[in-house]
């Protein structure tokens, strides 16, 4: 595959993100904007909430969908705040709720609380998509990953997600590996979004070649596969418009 490929095909799956804290309505109309300009379509745009009624008006005549964060991006444990926001949400106009975890609560050993925002969260949601955020970054060990991902799958989610994009740690491909191996467990179809610190062709790369090494050939697509990101847009447009070899400039993650 080409970098010219590989790239169209990235476009494809991101969900091009602002959840920066100078997010405005401006900036929400500029980036609704980019996601269905050429060489785009993206998968989606991420917003925060509140930005959600803007992006529905702006994207109601393309296939863009409109994702929002939800307990995002401390991962609290009030059940009954998350509801009342994926709720409002939802009547919106959000089409997928990106959920994080309490993780916190979860690496404490309190799994019902996990389970109980998921499943509460799904069942709002119906046939709109459920991500769920576990945070993998700040989990001591891959087994930890595991466990959190079996939950959140069996709770109800349409996505396992890896992080925020707000914690020193995100994304990694051990973390994505042994998501995408419950994943194929999992007797359902559910989808993964690695997000955090994806800037580079080769970084988006490295983590579909996980996926079609694990779920095979043709299994990445946006309902199954999404990378979050924000920078990685105009690295992806540069590369199909000949600017750029899209590899890395700053050598970090």
């Amino acid at each position: 595959m080409t970098d010219l490929e590989a790239a169209a095909r990235a476009l494809s799956l991101l969900d091009l993100t602002d959840l920066s804290d100078q997010a405005s309505e401006a900036g929400t109309l500029q980036l609704c904007a980019r996601a269905v300009a050429a060489p785009g379509p993206v998968a989606a745009v991420c917003i925060w909430p509140r930005f959600v009624e803007i992006a529905r008006k702006a994207l109601r005549d393309s296939t863009v969908k409109i994702a929002t964060v939800v307990n995002f991006p401390a991962g609290g444990s009030n059940c009954a705040l998350v509801a009342g926001d994926v709720a409002e949400a939802l009547g919106d106009g959000a089409d997928e709720i990106d959920l994080v975890l309490p993780w916190r609560a979860f690496l404490d050993g309190d799994s019902d609380i996990a389970r109980e925002m998921v499943a509460s969260a799904k069942d709002q949601c119906g046939d709109r998509l459920l991500k769920v955020i576990l945070e993998t970054g700040e989990y001591p060990d891959l087994d930890a990953v595991k466990r959190a991902s079996v939950l959140a799958i069996s709770a109800g989610a349409d996505f396992i997600k890896t992080s925020t994009g707000k914690t020193a740690h995100s994304a990694s491909l051990p973390a994505v590996e042994t998501m995408l191996a419950v994943i194929k467990a999992a007797g359902r179809p559910v989808g993964i979004k690695p997000s955090g610190g994806i800037k580079t062709l080769t970084d988006a790369n490295a983590y579909l070649a996980l996926a079609d090494k694990t779920m095979g050939p043709g299994w990445a697509k946006p309902s199954t596969f999404r990378i979050g990101a924000s920078s990685l847009h105009q690295v992806l447009v540069d590369i199909i418009e000949g600017k750029t070899v899209g590899e890395r400039i700053d050598g970090a993650y």
